[in-house]
């Protein structure tokens, strides 16, 4: 064992040690059965626009819907950061970006000294005598660096990496973007020559070669929708090229929203929705992202066939998760780095032994809470050191009481806290926001500063985190945070009108 497999939690590993792989690979002494595999698919960018949240009236994602025939569809789940790097990070550290310090693209977390040997959900799983393989996008993709990919160090078996290429020579859309991945259109002719088509098919392979006398952890990571929005064109023809795609949008949206709500989506590569419209890219951007959605849950339903074929469907968790949600024109933006529904609710669907089949819930819960739900669903012995909270009880019963709302996070001290019907978001200089999901659920309302919801704001101001710890050294893109009573973005002071227009 590594020293990197050395843990603040060393006590877990004493006790996995006690444990070989035959007696996990073999039904326990009281006649159980062996523990389950896992499936564990992440979606890039993918916000509710898939048919088990019904977030999109034609968007088409029939893979996904098999996974939640047999399984819960969490309807109200929230990542914990609505950016790449502290979302993946949390969701496999069971930490939330306010605990780490974790708000921005940099650094890797094992460049902190307090977080070198810290065990990672693959690595728990590993030294609990899982097979955990990765493939695709898993943790943000700069992490690990290259020389930190070796098989047994973060994963068994470091897989097929894969990217968002091949891409057009010449970009289709966005001529004028400074960011080579900001582009949208029809390409290529074949699925097969599309990015991620390589990933889904390393998966197939795993699924078809699972070591026998070992569960199977498989991590698979698909980067669609993330920009660039490239699909072939069979996937752009399940979606009419007119204004039936578009959300349905609020002019002056932002009329009532603190100033500083502005910034958290500063100078992005995503284009402002001024733009969008200004160059006629609305209705393409938007039609290419729901091909995209449509491209990966194909990719999705290449995986669970191979699955099915394995004979191992009915002993397999499979967990289906988005990192964060992704804006196309609602509060006048595309993209993310928001605290607003769009960019923090995610799907979150979960078959598995022993589970409710085809039903919803729509308690709040959080990215945070897969660590420990797929400890618990496996039989490992509990991580005390993790954030987060079992889904078991609700997986079982998705009625089942949970008092814990969902917390969102984008830089130090900006939280979204989200119970059943609210939104309540708190920036770091005190101003709030207020939303009615359930009479308002398009957020066009800000009732913060309308008499009546001064309990609603004060139960919810409760959950606010306790720790906000400082961004973490390193951190810099995408980086928003406050000094001395001045706001800064990437480490720069914040100075000039507000960009409306795209970077």
């Amino acid at each position: 064992m590594t020293k990197r497999l050395l843990s603040h939690s060393c006590i877990f590993l004493v006790a996995a040690a006690a444990f070989t792989l035959e007696a996990v690979a073999e039904d326990s002494s009281d006649g159980g059965k062996a523990r389950p595999d896992v499936l564990f698919i992440a979606v890039d960018d993918l916000n509710d626009w898939v048919e088990p949240l019904r977030g999109h009236p034609l968007v088409k994602t029939p893979h996904m819907n098999r996974v939640a025939e047999r399984g819960v569809t969490f309807t109200n789940a929230h990542c914990q950061s609505p950016l790449c790097n502290p979302s993946r990070t949390s969701v496999l550290m069971g930490l939330r970006p306010s605990t780490t310090g974790i708000y921005a693209l940099q650094p890797w977390f094992r460049e902190l000294p307090e977080y070198e040997d810290w065990v990672t959900m693959p690595q728990y799983f590993m030294n609990e005598g899982y097979h955990v393989v990765t493939t695709g996008k898993i943790y943000h993709d700069a992490y690990p660096p290259e020389d930190r990919r070796d098989d047994g160090e973060e994963f068994s078996v470091w897989g097929h990496k894969g990217s968002f290429n091949p891409r057009p020579e010449k970009r289709i859309a966005t001529k004028s973007s400074r960011i080579p991945l900001v582009d949208w259109g029809v390409y290529p002719e074949k699925d097969e020559d599309c990015f991620d088509y390589d990933v889904a098919s390393y998966a197939v392979e795993q699924l078809e070669n699972a070591p026998e006398d070992q569960p199977l952890f498989l991590n698979v990571g698909i980067r669609h929708p993330h920009l660039p929005c490239y699909a072939p064109q069979e996937y752009f023809d399940l979606y009419p090229n007119d204004a039936t795609v578009l959300p349905p949008l609020l002019p002056d949206d932002r009329g009532d929203v603190p100033h500083f709500a502005w910034y958290l989506h500063w100078r992005l590569a995503e284009p402002r929705l001024a733009w969008l419209k200004e160059h006629d890219e609305w209705l393409p951007l938007t039609r290419a992202y729901l091909a995209s959605v449509s491209f990966a849950d194909a990719m999705i339903g290449r995986v669970l066939d191979a699955l099915e074929a394995s004979g191992r469907m009915d002993n397999t968790i499979v967990v289906i998760w988005s990192d964060h949600g992704w804006h196309l024109g609602e509060k006048a933006i595309s993209g993310k780095n928001t605290l607003w529904e769009r960019s923090a609710r995610v799907p979150v669907i979960i078959s598995g032994p022993g589970f409710a089949e085809g039903e919803v819930c729509a308690r709040p819960v959080e990215l945070l809470d897969l660590f420990p739900t797929l400890v618990d669903a496996c039989g490992l012995p509990e991580r005390t050191d993790i954030e987060g909270q079992s889904l078991v009880p609700l997986l079982e019963d998705p009625d089942a009481p949970r008092e814990h709302p969902a917390i969102t996070t984008h830089g130090p001290d900006n939280h979204a806290i989200r119970s059943e019907r609210w939104r309540y978001i708190r920036y770091a200089n005190g101003e709030e926001e207020l939303y009615d999901l359930q009479m308002d659920p398009n957020e066009w309302a800000n009732l913060a500063e309308r008499p009546g919801f001064e309990a609603v704001i004060e139960e919810h101001r409760k959950w606010l985190p306790e720790t906000n710890a400082a961004p973490v050294p390193g951190s810099k893109t995408r980086l928003i945070e406050q000094k001395d009573g001045d706001w800064y973005w990437q480490g720069e002071p914040i100075e000039g009108p507000v960009p409306m227009e795209a970077p």
